[in-house]
């Protein structure tokens, strides 16, 4: 079973070459789709190989498939399915010369995150995760608009800045396992219990991986570049950062995080995960009170989602089956969500909430799936937030960290009321006057005040010409304006995964064993 450790790697390369080269459109549109299936396939397959107590290698042990690596690999191909497949109605036109930049940076952004949970050498891990900061900082760019560019060159120095410390971080370990003999950078070997690690240099390459890392997750206080870059993307590319990048970042802190609380114990990285978190929701609350960018308005939520599973973390392994489930459900909602967002903002115009007013009269087809998606997200039953979100305070509390899960759970509740409100401002309700086409009386030859100025003869007026058009507004859309399918099954899995035991729950189980156990 070790060809499915190199074949989420090979396809999505090969595609990418496949986009620049050879000049056909539906080649270019269908790989990023190819890709994420491709990955999907391979995690499954990693998984049944888990399942049944193997563990694949590749490459003398550099690429290796334990529960966490098979579950991860499969949360990248589900989102990036629901992605890619779910904006194949999405506009990314692009200049002749750029022509298949797109779909191509998409196939190595998922190989990029593939290699990153696959490989057990954590310097690979770091240069995977580097790779897709190249990767998205052009896709953040991609529509060279002055706004995009800006975000993009936002995103590249912030998030190198942040790279750069995980890799500092990475040296330091690597220099304290020279204490064992011979010095290696191998998961597998650094986690293990009793090791001869300077615990000096583990603190200080723990501290500085964690830091680094926390910033392409888009913790707090160094989260400033996701909500430009999420907003200014593509809304598949907002889909694909916001679902699995960031959660492809907290794989790599909860890998660190097993290091050193190996060698130096579990307090000290607690400390930085607890405020990294309830400052990540503290930010997201503040900044969602006031939002008027629905698509800025899902990132602030990533920086609030992400920071539970920060507290998730620092909790430890009595949560960390809640965190790897909050990971799934988080990234197939918010996957959906960027994808809807983006048809609303191609159909509407404008991402300014105050502008989009009644979608549940007039695009029904937008407003259902947005509607359920946010019930999702904001954590209603029985989608599987609700129960990650669930599973991390009840671990908080009997693990006796009663007053970080309370105080988090006081900025949930605010946060929850704040996406109530601008989801209800911009579903419910009726439209504004301007919305409806009014016919004046004959002679009149005027409008009535705030509607729509009709001009028209004054004695041809009939019972015909009264009658509402296809175009009119008040014709309800019921479009979906692109594929529903994939939205739909993702949704549907959020709704069932924290039900299923077999093979989700032992799935689950043993990767949090592989960070540690579950006490």
């Amino acid at each position: 079973m070790s060809f499915a450790l190199w074949t989420p790697l090979a396809i999505p390369a090969l595609l990418a070459v496949l986009s620049l080269g050879v000049p056909s459109p539906a080649l270019r549109r269908l790989s990023p789709i190819a890709s994420s299936v491709a990955v999907l396939i391979s995690g499954l397959l990693l998984v049944s190989v888990v399942l049944a107590d193997e563990v694949p290698t590749l490459g003398g042990g550099l690429l290796r498939a334990d529960a966490l690596s098979a579950y991860m690999l499969t949360v990248v191909g589900a989102v990036g399915l629901v992605s890619t497949w779910g904006g194949l109605g999405h506009a990314t036109a692009e200049p002749a010369r750029f022509t298949g930049s797109y779909d191509a940076l998409i196939s190595i952004f998922l190989a990029a995150m593939s290699l990153a949970v696959l490989a057990d050498n954590i310097g690979l891990m770091w240069a995977a995760v580097e790779a897709t900061t190249i990767a998205t900082a052009f896709l953040v760019g991609h529509h060279r608009t002055p706004r995009s560019l800006e975000a993009a060159w936002k995103y590249v120095i912030l998030g190198s800045v942040g790279v750069a410390i995980a890799l500092l971080g990475i040296v330091l370990i690597y220099a304290a396992s020279r204490g064992t003999g011979e010095a290696t950078l191998s998961w597998l070997v650094l986690s293990q219990a009793g090791l001869p690690l300077d615990p000096a240099l583990i603190r200080a390459g723990g501290a500085l991986a964690v830091l680094g890392f926390a910033t392409k997750a888009g913790l707090a206080p160094m989260h400033s570049w996701l909500p430009d870059a999420h907003s200014q993307a593509p809304a598949p590319v907002s889909g694909l950062m916001s679902g699995v990048l960031l959660a492809v970042a907290l794989y790599a802190i909860l890998r660190i995080q097993t290091i050193t609380d190996a060698v130096i114990g579990p307090d000290f990285l607690r400390i930085m995960l607890s405020v990294g978190g309830l400052l990540s929701l503290f930010v997201a609350a503040a900044l969602l009170i006031r939002q008027r960018d629905f698509k800025r308005m899902l990132a602030y939520s990533s920086i609030e989602h992400m920071g539970m599973m920060a507290v998730g973390a620092a909790i430890g392994p009595a949560a960390l089956p809640a965190v790897l489930l909050y990971v799934l459900g988080h990234g197939l909602t918010k996957a959906t969500l960027f994808v809807i967002s983006g048809r609303i903002l191609e159909v509407e115009g404008t991402p300014k909430i105050d502008d989009v007013r009644a979608l549940l009269v007039r695009r029904p087809g937008l407003a259902v799936p947005w509607l359920i998606a946010m019930a999702a997200l904001i954590g209603f039953p029985p989608f599987s937030i609700f129960f990650s979100e669930v599973g991390i305070i009840v671990a908080g509390f009997s693990t006796g960290l009663g007053v970080v899960v309370g105080i988090a759970l006081v900025l949930l509740l605010v946060i929850f009321a704040s996406l109530t409100r601008l989801t209800v401002a911009m579903t419910i309700g009726a439209p504004a006057a301007t919305a409806f086409p009014v016919v004046p009386a004959a002679g009149a030859g005027a409008s009535v005040t705030g509607a729509v100025p009709v001009s028209v003869p004054s004695a041809s007026v009939t019972l015909a010409d009264a009658e509402p058009h296809p175009d009119d507004p008040l014709m309800p859309d019921r479009s979906g304006h692109g594929p529903m399918l994939p939205l739909i099954l993702a949704l549907g899995t959020t709704a069932v995964v924290a039900f299923i035991a077999e093979p989700v729950g032992t799935l689950l189980t043993r990767a949090a064993e592989v960070l540690g156990g579950i006490q």
